[in-house]
């Protein structure tokens, strides 16, 4: 008797080009585009093929629905060694900054803790203006530790101590005052900033993207190196904490209710 194929897991992570242009989709709606293993997998792999390819000048980096990206799977936290989890949320910060291209995140609903990472680390940010952002790691005895890699480096001083200790939403409005993002725009207005930006950025030359890109990237790729793995470890021990395990899941039975 044969065996029975095994079934491929849907895929969650969508590319494709155009114009010169690869476009990545997060499209991940049964847990709100949270960083799960399958997704981060598909996400290095599509930000590599972009890499790799000779044909794009720039990538966009964007979801299907209304949240980009809700941050950490945490279902997946019994089963996931805590430092693993931790480490390839640096490493997916790394990768975006250190890409040879210009990556533009667009986020059109809502971003939370791991998913502002992805923004930080995006060289440009368009976002809608009523889109909500929060880092809500304060809420669950965490703190956002990884993500300080690139979220503190954008942010002024005065938004980081707010967000992080109020963690309480703001909106994509705010967020341009922040730091964190480039520019809000209506809702509606939104899918065309991006063809414009795109069109702007496609009349630079490979060369001229690719080196620029390195002298903006090199504060924040030396930042994540030196204290990358200082940074896991705080994660790490955080997630492991007695108060922090209550409140996920006190978090995760409210989401089941």
């Amino acid at each position: 008797m044969a065996d029975t194929p095994l079934e491929q897991p849907e895929e969650l992570v969508h590319y494709e080009v155009a114009d010169r242009i690869a476009t990545i989709t997060l499209d991940s709606p049964h847990n709100r585009n949270a960083l799960s293993r399958q997704l981060i997998a598909e996400l290095f792999e599509r930000l590599d093929r972009a890499d790799q390819d000779p044909d794009v000048l720039a990538v966009v980096l964007k979801s299907s629905g209304r949240v980009f990206c809700s941050g950490a799977d945490l279902s997946e936290a019994a089963t996931t060694p805590m430092e693993e989890g931790a480490r390839a949320i640096v490493t997916l910060q790394r990768t975006i900054v250190g890409l040879s291209k210009p990556v533009v995140t667009v986020v059109a609903g809502a971003a939370r803790a791991g998913g502002i990472g992805i923004v930080a680390a995006s060289d440009i940010v368009l976002t809608a203006e009523d889109a909500t952002f929060a880092l809500t790691e304060v809420k669950l005895g965490l703190a956002p530790a990884v993500i300080s890699l690139t979220v503190l480096p954008r942010l002024t001083q005065r938004a980081a101590a707010l967000t992080a200790l109020g963690g309480e939403v703001f909106t994509g409005t705010e967020a341009v005052a922040m730091g964190l993002v480039t520019r809000a725009v209506p809702a509606d207005q939104l899918d065309t900033a991006v063809a414009e930006l795109c069109g702007q950025l496609t009349t630079g030359a490979a060369q001229g993207l690719r080196e620029t890109k390195r002298l903006l990237a090199a504060d924040l790729l030396e930042r994540i190196d030196a204290r990358g793995e200082e940074l896991v470890a705080l994660s790490a021990r955080l997630f492991g904490s007695d108060e922090a395990r209550e409140a996920m899941v006190a978090f995760l039975n409210r989401k089941k209710g």
